[in-house]
């Protein structure tokens, strides 16, 4: 399946990945996403040169020109487990702090997965947060890995330990 992004992004795309003889970065914007079985999120961009590059992996751009090395594994924890997902952006979200295991940086939007055996399940339900990073980086993590910061509400106590995964289907008949 195939989204539009809740808004596009300008990027740097390592020409390493969509050139015979890339080098460096160029600059493109990022419109649109790809999620397909066992695979990482695909980003469709639009090139500078007017071309639409397809399913490009999230550490192949950068939020800026000379961001630092970057690896799959830091970009995304999981392989896509659906063909079919919804993306949104939380408006009380929008550019919110937020802390990964080991970076800090800006929410962007979320990606949940739907209609698939994993969320029928409620221990496995997730959702993930896109989230550009200080460093210059994408990268993209469930709930359960991130911390939110709202200065007017939030506490940094740092990670809480005691919460429950959700384990019931509930419903009121």
């Amino acid at each position: 399946m195939i989204a539009s992004l809740p808004f596009h992004k300008y990027i740097w795309v390592d020409s390493s990945f969509i050139r015979t003889d890339g080098t460096g970065f160029e600059s493109a914007v990022w419109f649109g996403l790809v999620s397909q079985y066992g695979r990482a999120w695909g980003l469709n961009v639009l090139l500078e040169c007017g071309a639409i590059y397809r399913s490009l992996p999230p550490h192949a751009i950068a939020f800026n020109k000379t961001p630092e090395p970057w690896t799959i594994n830091e970009s995304q924890m999981w392989d896509c487990y659906s063909d079919k997902f919804s993306l949104h952006e939380y408006s009380y979200l929008r550019e919110a702090r937020v802390k990964t295991k080991t970076e800090k940086g800006i929410y962007l939007f979320t990606a949940t997965f739907i209609d698939d055996a994993f969320t029928r399940v409620p221990e496995q339900q997730k959702e993930f947060s896109f989230i550009e990073l200080e460093n210059g980086r994408l990268t993209i993590q469930p709930t359960n890995k991130t911390l939110f910061e709202d200065k007017s509400f939030t506490v940094d106590s740092g990670a809480p330990k005691d919460l429950v995964t959700q384990s019931k289907v509930w419903s009121c008949e």
